[in-house]
């Protein structure tokens, strides 16, 4: 499909992983277009480098354009006008995972990130590791690299290195040369059947992987430990537990913790990362794994980690505002939440913390229910908006309000608060902070916007 310079038009193309794509094909020599329904960092980011971007669904776009394949995104419906007009006109209509699928087959050594939590960071990792070392890798990313500033990278050796969406099965298009399985966690059951259903697409994930490269996976994880006596290769092993090829111990367990790492029972070396949380050493140790298989020199290595600055939107400092710091985190899963959560209390002790959070999805609010309510208990003041939709409609019983309610009357008369809105939450944010308080915002969806309007 990409033996030649093609003229290529995405269907909603402002979203992180669209636009990362679309970067490295057109930087590649195709001819990129797209449209959105709205302006985003990442179309500015695209239409800096050149690349027409559209602010409506339009069929004009393929007539005036005349593209030969249409890439869309997972949050489009099959219904959109453009994916309909694109059929009609005979064109390569395709799904973002297969012309992902398309641009590793240019490269023979690809090394490809899946797991229900952590991929973004631990594929960054990975990325800046091989940057560092001169390996000149192709990146693309579902996150703005700090140390890069950037999501994309087109590099000019056979590493590429990217994340596996497995929110809809799409990350069964690859064929990897490196897997790294971060987790396998209770994750998009609005796709899957079921929690067995979304372990049988890692386990047939795994079978895709090149039989001359490696499997690398968390063994700590429970989702993981639950596969692992169905699946049989090449596989190491990382996390904390005895059991694990390769190991980190944690000698001071504090926000950043210095870590010992081991494989098998020789020493490495010791790490302190520089972004925080012992969910940050596992993804380190699972980026190491990688560096172990490429045959990389782990001081150096370790040296890179140290200096990993994070990404964009994971426990990022904002600011501040009224004397308090402002974070703002992508968590929108229970699980991320409580990581990010206890990682907070870590950094900050001696400080109230107050959470705005924005659910995603209404599949997810129902599917993890009883999961939400736990976790929305630990923070000391709570501000929960209304659910965040995405792509989907309404599910009967399930609002943010409705969570509200639940969760409001677990919290031991803890302050929480209810918005309709990001503007109605400034003016309650302005009613109840004090000095010295953190503020952190956490969600999927627009919840960020909110440091925007907090300082207007």
């Amino acid at each position: 499909m990409l033996e030649k310079k093609r003229n290529i038009h995405f269907v909603g193309i402002g979203g992180v992983g669209m636009s990362s794509l679309a970067l490295v094909l057109a930087t590649l020599g195709h001819r990129v277009t797209g449209c959105d329904i709205s302006q985003s960092k990442y179309t500015q980011i695209l239409e800096k480098k050149g690349i027409t971007v559209y602010y409506e669904h339009s069929k004009k776009h393929l007539e005036k354009e005349k593209p030969e394949i249409v890439v869309y995104s997972s949050a489009v419906s099959l219904e959109n006008v453009e994916l309909v007009k694109a059929k009609e006109m005979g064109l390569w209509v395709i799904p973002r995972a297969q012309m992902l699928s398309q641009v590793m087959n240019l490269y023979p050594k690809s090394i490809v990130v899946a797991g229900s939590h952590g991929k973004t960071t631990t594929t960054s990792m990975i990325a800046e590791i091989l940057i560092a070392l001169k390996k000149n890798p192709t990146v693309i990313v579902g996150g703005i690299i700090k140390n890069i500033n950037s999501h994309s990278v087109l590099g000019k050796s056979e590493f590429l290195v990217a994340e596996a969406d497995e929110s809809d099965g799409s990350f069964l298009c690859y064929n990897p040369f490196i897997e790294v399985i971060t987790n396998i966690d209770r994750e998009h059951l609005d796709f899957y059947a079921d929690f067995s259903a979304v372990k049988k697409a890692f386990i047939n994930f795994i079978k895709r992987c090149s039989a001359q490269g490696k499997v690398i996976l968390c063994g700590d994880d429970q989702g993981v430990q639950d596969i692992s006596k169905e699946i049989f290769g090449p596989f190491l092993f990382y996390g904390f537990l005895e059991k694990n090829l390769l190991r980190g111990k944690i000698l001071e367990d504090k926000a950043y913790p210095l870590v010992e790492i081991y494989k098998e029972d020789k020493p490495l070396g010791k790490m302190k990362l520089g972004v925080p949380g012992t969910h940050n050493v596992l993804n380190a140790l699972g980026a190491l794994g990688v560096a172990l298989e490429l045959n990389l020199p782990i001081a150096k290595v370790l040296e890179v980690l140290e200096n990993f600055k994070g990404v964009g939107r994971r426990l990022e400092f904002k600011g501040e505002w009224e004397g308090c710091y402002l974070l703002d985190d992508y968590a929108h899963h229970p699980k991320e939440v409580e990581e990010t959560l206890s990682t907070l209390r870590k950094m900050y002790s001696d400080k109230k913390l107050l959470l705005v959070f924005q659910p995603h999805r209404y599949t997810r609010v129902k599917a993890l229910w009883e999961d939400f309510l736990i976790v929305l208990k630990e923070p000391d003041i709570l501000i929960l908006t209304e659910i965040y939709p995405a792509s989907e409609a309404p599910l009967p019983g399930i609002s943010g309000r409705t969570l509200f309610e639940n969760v409001n009357s677990l919290r031991s008369n803890k302050p929480t608060f209810f918005t309709k809105d990001l503007p109605n939450a400034v003016e309650i944010l302005k009613k109840i902070v004090e000095p010295g308080q953190v503020i952190v915002t956490m969600g999927a969806g627009d919840i960020y916007k909110l440091h925007n309007l907090l300082k207007k």
